[in-house]
């Protein structure tokens, strides 16, 4: 029976976990084939808590947008004065009577018609297919965001009390004096679109460890935190919350912020996971079990 602790490499439990196999299996006549060797890398926890909080995360950028989209403007401090926005996304009739999608940020205005702005005749912030729901709802964008925040709230809890007990934590995403030694080789094997094989490509490089350990020990809590601190409930019953943020209208934009952070790595995440394997990944994702090849096998 599979040990479901965490994701090990075939050389730590080639008696029971591994399965050996020789691709392609029905071409005995030839002299050598390569060797595939299948390796348990995601348990059932971690694939699970991936998909809850994938479909989470989608469901709460979007019905995100769509609570922006009723005042598509961000601050600092507690104040919400139109004249000293940070950004500011609106719908402008110049002139002509012609309607512009206008985006300012820091004072510096751009024009963004068909995206931001000003997108199929609407006059709103972000567009309908990237809010849910798409028309403009705010009350139902609000349910959407509180009840699959606490699923996520939820999922991340229980992964990281997962993690801890199964030392998937330190064992796999903490990162070893030997990984941030080789730092430096990481980055430029990235730049050169240089990927982890055979062995090696089973386990987190140093770069997937640092970014995983962001995620989870930064960018999780601050939206979090960020999100529950704009709660009037919670605002009341620890004051000290906001003030931490520099203030109500600080801590929806460090929720903006946040966000987009998630979006950026989500985006990055998905990209390497189509150049590294896309098949490969995504069934190790759903059945827990990773294809490398293990060398070459004489027949």
């Amino acid at each position: 029976m599979a040990d479901t602790s965490g994701p090990h490499s075939y050389l730590d439990s080639a008696s029971s976990e591994v399965e050996h196999a020789l691709s392609p299996p029905s071409s005995f006549d030839s002299r050598a084939v390569d060797m595939v060797i299948w390796t348990y890398r995601h348990t059932l926890p971690v694939r699970l808590a991936h998909w809850v909080n994938a479909l989470c995360l989608i469901v709460l950028v979007m019905s995100g947008l769509q609570i922006f989209n009723a005042h598509p403007a961000l601050y600092w401090g507690d104040r919400s004065d139109r004249n000293d926005a940070l950004l500011s996304i609106r719908p402008v009739q110049t002139e002509t009577g012609e309607i512009k999608g206008i985006t300012t940020i820091f004072g510096h205005s751009f024009e963004t018609t068909g995206l931001l702005g000003y997108s199929d005749h609407r006059g709103r912030a972000f567009p309908v297919w990237a809010t849910l729901p798409g028309p403009q709802w705010l009350a139902m964008g609000r349910q959407w965001h509180l009840f699959f925040a606490w699923m996520f709230v939820i999922t991340g809890v229980f992964f990281v009390c997962y993690g801890l007990l199964s030392r998937h934590l330190s064992r796999d995403l903490l990162p070893t004096t030997v990984d941030l030694r080789h730092i430096g080789r990481a980055v430029k094997s990235h730049l050169f679109l240089r990927h982890s094989k055979e062995e090696a490509a089973t386990r987190y490089n140093v770069l997937q460890k640092l970014a995983y350990l962001v995620v989870l020990a930064v960018l999780a809590p601050v939206i979090v935190l960020t999100g529950v601190g704009m709660s009037p409930m919670i605002d009341a019953a620890f004051p000290w919350l906001l003030p931490l943020f520099g203030g109500r209208q600080s801590a929806r934009t460090l929720h903006f912020i946040a966000c987009f952070a998630f979006v950026g790595f989500v985006a990055v995440h998905v990209l390497q996971v189509v150049m590294t394997g896309f098949v490969n990944n995504m069934r190790s994702m759903i059945t827990g079990w990773f294809a490398v090849k293990g060398g070459r096998h004489d027949t």
